[in-house]
């Protein structure tokens, strides 16, 4: 009885406090920012900057306005790898003094400037170096088309200080106007309302009238052309590329209003996409008004335009409710899992979206396996204290997240759980919350101190416990049972016309994961001879088959394993084939090999993620 009574007073502590946040406008303590914006806080940008391809930097100038809350004499950004020249005070910029204070790892450096109580406006001048995690500059021959160079950024999770000076933390907003200069051949697109063709002077302008936090600020210059979709959605890729991503991605329209109906108005204007050269190192970047996309997506029968629908989902969990730290990220990825899978439900029904479960179920176990069920960092709230917060960007705060969801519609009923996240949203949208502040409008909204409701949603154990809770929802498709059966006698009857019988990229998918452990080369070479997976199959088929692949010395496969890791940067799906190769001694020297050879084409910070697992 005592700790049921010490859990309610907490989580009435927790509401309170989350009133008085609201209230008081207070912003929560963020580890991985050196900004005191309870002290003095950015509310808008104005960007002018100089995408310079020869020099591989951009240069110009930051102007915030800010609010001095504290009316002190200070204000601190951040900024990590940058060169500041100079920095002025107000319109009339007058100079003012600024200094760097120490160098953290991974973080970069506090930026102290010098302010009057009345100070509105602080003009930062500076310029990015080669250091710059955020930035990738592709040469010609990096891109699609060969002919022109390419540019991107990456501001996920801490990287924006990279290429702006900013206040770079989730919890801090902002709304933005931008003037880029780029080359005359070439055009920009940021993560706002875009241009839609290349002009002549090579000066693009740009506005975010949303208030966003700073790992949402985007940029790519490059050959890009656009074509629209429907009145709101559209395709940005370059030339060689857009004609297939159009057709591709034919569905996107449907899909936001598939989103709208369940959870209220798409708030950003318009929603397209752009497709990357291959070295972007994520599946999708939910950038608002503009998700960056891999081309890997781009399979030729719309199997993998799932990826799409959880892009879409960050519309709402996200960018409108955003984590406040990177120790709350499940709020962001769970919920857009669940959000991805409701979406798909909708558009490719119930068969699918079961078989979808099962996978996502398959990931969190595999995961669980990995980490170890006491690891503290399978817990939903994570303590990222002196690390780099994309060390919490794993599968666990997708589906952990994504599976303590649906065991709160289990517990409600999915209509009223529907009408809670739809007043959810609306009620935190364009802020940044924590996890307690969940908790708290979860227990007012929803749970209302019903002890039995409480006990069978079991939060505490799913958000604060390493592990997975025993109240999980059991995940079930009858597709893949009978997918299960044939794996229980291929190997007596053949495999021949077995891919008349596994179609899908889903049911490959699965019927591809549990090959058995003991697998011969002929065994594999023969499903490679029904189902020609090493040749034909899609970016998804081929990451799942080249596991097994190495596992077995399947070595026909190997050539086409190395094409495939050179030709990608996405980060994720990367590690699961050098997590494989690493097993062997001769594995590990093969992919020592594989990175030296891919590295120019890698993303920064998959070329981490892969040194860090090599070593």
């Amino acid at each position: 009885m005592k700790k049921l009574f010490i859990l309610s007073l907490f989580m009435l502590t927790l509401a309170c406090q989350q009133k008085n946040n609201i209230q008081k406008n207070v912003i929560v303590t963020d580890k991985h920012t050196f900004s005191k914006p309870n002290l003095a806080v950015v509310k808008h940008l104005d960007l002018d900057i100089n995408v310079n391809f020869e020099t591989q930097s951009i240069s110009g100038k930051a102007s915030w306005q800010i609010d001095n809350v504290s009316k002190g004499k200070e204000i601190i950004f951040d900024e990590n790898t940058l060169t500041i020249t100079k920095i002025t005070l107000g319109d009339e910029e007058k100079e003012t003094q600024f200094k760097l204070g120490k160098e953290v790892e991974l973080h970069g450096r506090p930026l102290h400037i010098t302010i009057e109580p009345n100070t509105t406006k602080v003009n930062i001048y500076y310029h990015t170096n080669k250091g710059a995690v955020a930035l990738q500059w592709l040469t010609p021959q990096q891109t699609a088309d060969k002919n022109k160079p390419f540019l991107f950024s990456q501001g996920e999770s801490i990287w924006s200080r990279t290429w702006i000076p900013c206040q770079d933390s989730p919890g801090i907003r902002f709304t933005y106007n931008a003037k880029v200069t780029v080359p005359k051949d070439l055009m920009a697109v940021m993560s706002a309302i875009n241009p839609q063709q290349k002009n002549d002077t090579g000066i693009y302008t740009f506005k975010q009238d949303k208030a966003i936090p700073s790992y949402l600020m985007a940029i790519a210059v490059g050959d890009i052309e656009f074509k629209s979709i429907d009145n709101r959605t559209g395709v940005y890729a370059e030339p060689s590329v857009l004609k297939k991503a159009a057709w591709e991605f034919a569905e996107l329209g449907k899909m936001v209003a598939a989103a709208e109906k369940l959870y209220g108005p798409y708030r950003w204007g318009r929603y397209d996409v752009l497709v990357l050269p291959p070295s972007f190192p994520y599946g999708g970047m939910e950038n608002p008004n503009l998700t960056f996309l891999t081309p890997g997506v781009i399979a030729g029968d719309r199997s993998l335009t799932s990826l799409l629908a959880h892009e879409l989902g960050h519309s709402w969990s996200g960018n409108l409710v955003t984590n406040a730290t990177w120790d709350d990220i499940w709020l962001n990825e769970g919920f857009t899992t669940y959000v991805e899978h409701r979406i798909g439900e909708a558009i490719f029904g119930k068969k699918e979206s079961e078989m979808q479960d099962v996978l996502t179920r398959k990931v969190l176990d595999d995961s669980m396996l990995e980490f170890g069920i006491t690891n503290p960092d399978t817990r939903l709230k994570v303590d990222l204290a002196g690390r780099n917060p994309d060390d919490g960007i794993s599968e666990i705060p997708y589906e952990k997240g994504y599976n303590f969801l649906k065991v709160i519609e289990q517990a409600v009923g999915r209509e009223k759980f529907d009408i809670f996240i739809r007043n959810y949203f609306d009620a935190h949208a364009f802020k940044s919350i924590t996890t307690e502040d969940f908790i708290a409008y979860l227990n007012e909204n929803l749970i209302k101190n019903d002890k039995v409701l409480a006990d069978k949603i079991k939060a505490e154990d799913w958000i604060y416990k390493p592990g997975i809770p025993t109240n999980i929802v059991p995940s079930v498709s009858k597709d893949f049972n009978a997918i299960d059966l044939i794996q229980k006698s291929w190997r007596k009857t053949g495999v021949k016309g077995l891919s008349q019988k596994i179609k899908s990229t889903t049911e490959k998918q699965h019927f591809i994961d549990y090959l058995p452990e003991d697998i011969t080369p002929k065994e594999m070479a023969d499903i490679d001879a029904e189902f020609n997976f090493t040749k034909d199959g899609n970016f998804v088929i081929k990451r799942q088959w080249f596991v097994p692949a190495m596992r077995s010395q399947y070595t026909i496969a190997y050539p086409a394993i190395e094409q495939f890791m050179i030709a990608t940067s996405r980060t994720g799906s990367l590690m699961t084939l050098y997590k494989q190769m690493v097993k062997t001694s001769e594995g590990k020297i093969w992919a020592k090999k594989i990175l030296e050879k891919a590295k120019s084409g890698y993303h920064a910070t998959t070329i981490q993620s892969v040194e860090s697992l090599l070593k």
